[in-house]
C-alpha cells in the first residue's frame, strides 16, 4: 500500500491532488499546530488586474498552542459570498467556469465549523469530481498507536508501520526532512513527487503556477487533469 499524510488545506493545489492520485491512503493529518499564514484557511487565484489574489476562510481567534482541528471559522463574515465574486473574473473565460461554480456551491452548501472539517469535506468532493478513487482517512479520527514521536520522518515512518504502508510518497518540499536509507531499513520505500508543474491555456490571462485546484479545473476537464495526475513522475 502507497500512502500520503498531509495537513487539509483549503482548495489546495494541483499537485495535492496529484500525490492523493498517486497513494491508496491519503491520512488528513489535522492534530499539527495551526500556522498563521499558511494554506489551512486561504489559497490563491487569478486576479484580473495583479498576478492572483488570495481566497480566505476567516477563523476565530485562538491560542498559538491549537492544533488545526481546534480551529473554528467565524461565521458571522460572509466569506462564501466574497469568494463566488472573486471568482466572476472567470466568467465568459474559463470554459469550465458553470461547472465549476456548481462544483463550488455543492463544496460550501454545509456550515462546518472548524476549518479541518471544512477542508475535508472540499477534499472529498473535489476527488468525487476529478473521478480520484484513493481512500481517506483522517488521523484523529483512526486511533492510531503510534506512540511519541521527535520528528516528521519519525511520524511518517510510525504511521506508515501502523497502517501496513510498504511506500511513502511526499512532495518536493518535504523531501528535506526525509532519508530514503532510513526508510528502507523499514522496508518502507520513500518516493517523492518530483514533475513540473502542469501548465495550462488561460484565454487572455497569464499562467500562474501552484494557483487553487479551483483555477486548474476552470481551465482543465477531469478528463484532461487525471491525464496529467497520471503521467508518470521521477521518484528520488
Amino acid at each position: 500500500m502507497k500512502l500520503a499524510i498531509m495537513q487539509p488545506y483549503f482548495f489546495p493545489s494541483s499537485s495535492y491532488f496529484e500525490l492523493i492520485n498517486y497513494v491508496d491512503l491519503w491520512i488528513v493529518y489535522d492534530v499539527s499546530s495551526y500556522i498563521r499564514h499558511g494554506w489551512i484557511n486561504r489559497n490563491r487565484i487569478l486576479h484580473a488586474s495583479e498576478k492572483w489574489q488570495y481566497i480566505n476562510v476567516p477563523i476565530k481567534s485562538h491560542s498559538h498552542e491549537d492544533k488545526i482541528n481546534d480551529i473554528l471559522i467565524a461565521p458571522e463574515i460572509k466569506w462564501k459570498e466574497k469568494i463566488f465574486r472573486q471568482l466572476d473574473i472567470y466568467r465568459k473565460k474559463a470554459p469550465h467556469y458553470n461547472e465549476v461554480i456548481d462544483l463550488l456551491k455543492i463544496c460550501l452548501s454545509d456550515d462546518e465549523k472548524d476549518i479541518a472539517l471544512l477542508n475535508t469535506n472540499l477534499l472529498r468532493k473535489v476527488m468525487a469530481a476529478l473521478n480520484i478513487k484513493t481512500e481517506l482517512m483522517v488521523f484523529s479520527e483512526m486511533n492510531l498507536n503510534i506512540g511519541k514521536t521527535n520528528s516528521t520522518q519519525e511520524l511518517a515512518l510510525n504511521i506508515c508501520k501502523a497502517v501496513g504502508a510498504i511506500e511513502y510518497a511526499n512532495r518536493p518540499s518535504g523531501a528535506v526532512q526525509f532519508n530514503e536509507k532510513d526508510f528502507a531499513e523499514e522496508g518502507i520505500k520513500l518516493t517523492i513527487q518530483n514533475k513540473k508543474d502542469m501548465v495550462y491555456s488561460c484565454n487572455g490571462f497569464n499562467f500562474e503556477p501552484m494557483l487553487s485546484i479551483i483555477d486548474v479545473i476552470m481551465w482543465n476537464s477531469p478528463e484532461e487533469i487525471n491525464k496529467y495526475f497520471n503521467s508518470p513522475f521521477i521518484a528520488d
